[in-house]
């Protein structure tokens, strides 16, 4: 009566807090997943959630049902990736290198559970900041790339792994806080301040000023989120961080933060990796850890749809 498709679709709607954003994550319309739902409901004789509550509130047997889902889901998990060991055999490397450089809030717990899960895989990490990642990666030295700046190259795929908005951080007192958006005029006599990589690979650059043709007044460069998080608090510049690596900082009100455009910059953050690994069974898993450990970790988030995923 129950099967484990149930079990996925409420633990992701639990989590999400929307149809929309769950049936994203289970790769299924919403019109689908309503009806799955409902066909449940039916066999059960009973409402699983309460419509139209947010975020969503499930009723007692929809907790009930949760509660199985967070017992048996982890165990079929692990039991697929013992399986996987015993038929493949697999030791393998993963030596991944980070683009994105405030990804530590999620990376290091997903690399804390994948070492549980596959202890025999030899892990390293690296930065990309005095080399290039990607040829590097065609090249085999290294295996994972983590970047928000897919570009085409032969025997590299692109395994999106979530969007996120791009804000702007302005100090409290900024001139700029008393606008709804910001324009990529607004930027033009400002100090902004952004991570040591070419601005040609910057969304910021790429997707708003170069197509207004609008350069701002300086540019400053800092390696950490924090250190960019202060300078901008203390009035130096302006940044454009992602949502979640600012969540923090504006909880405590120690920054303000503003749309960029009137829809605002939407991105996505990818795993590149080589044709070769990709269905590696610890890659695959590694990749879905990293799903799974980003949406429960970070703020404001959204899945990235399969048909964003890159190859050359």
């Amino acid at each position: 009566m129950i099967d484990l498709r149930h079990l996925k679709t409420l633990a992701a709607l639990r989590d999400a807090g929307s149809l929309v954003e769950a049936a994203e994550r289970v790769h299924l319309t919403q019109s689908a997943l309503s009806h799955q739902i409902k066909d449940l409901e039916e066999r059960l004789d009973c409402s699983l959630f309460i419509r139209k509550t947010k975020p969503i509130t499930f009723t007692a047997a929809g907790q009930r049902l949760l509660t199985l889902a967070d017992d048996i889901l982890p165990m079929i998990k692990t039991a697929e990736r013992d399986i996987a060991r015993l038929a493949g055999g697999e030791a393998g490397r993963l030596n991944i290198c980070i683009e994105c450089h405030s990804c530590f809030d999620w990376l290091m717990p997903t690399i804390d559970h994948f070492r549980q899960n596959w202890p025999e895989v030899e892990m390293d990490l690296s930065t990309g900041f005095s080399f290039q990642p990607l040829p590097a990666l065609a090249r085999g030295d290294i295996d994972l790339v983590i970047t928000s700046d897919p570009e085409p190259r032969n025997g590299i795929v692109y395994e999106p792994l979530f969007s996120y908005e791009s804000l702007l951080g302005l100090s409290r007192q900024h001139r700029l806080v008393a606008r709804k958006f910001i324009q990529p005029d607004d930027l033009a006599e400002e100090t902004l301040i952004t991570y040591p990589v070419d601005t040609n690979r910057l969304d910021l650059f790429s997707r708003f000023l170069d197509p207004a043709e609008v350069e701002p007044a300086e540019i400053r460069t800092a390696e950490l989120t924090v250190m960019m998080v202060q300078l901008v608090a203390s009035g130096r510049g302006v940044a454009a961080l992602p949502n979640w690596a600012m969540h923090e900082y504006l909880e405590r009100d120690f920054i303000q933060a503003r749309p960029l455009g009137e829809k605002g910059l939407w991105c996505t953050l990818y795993a590149a990796i080589r044709e070769d690994q990709q269905n590696s069974d610890f890659m695959t898993d590694f990749l879905a850890t990293a799903r799974d450990v980003s949406f429960k970790t970070l703020k404001g988030i959204r899945s990235a749809t399969p048909d964003t995923s890159t190859s050359a």
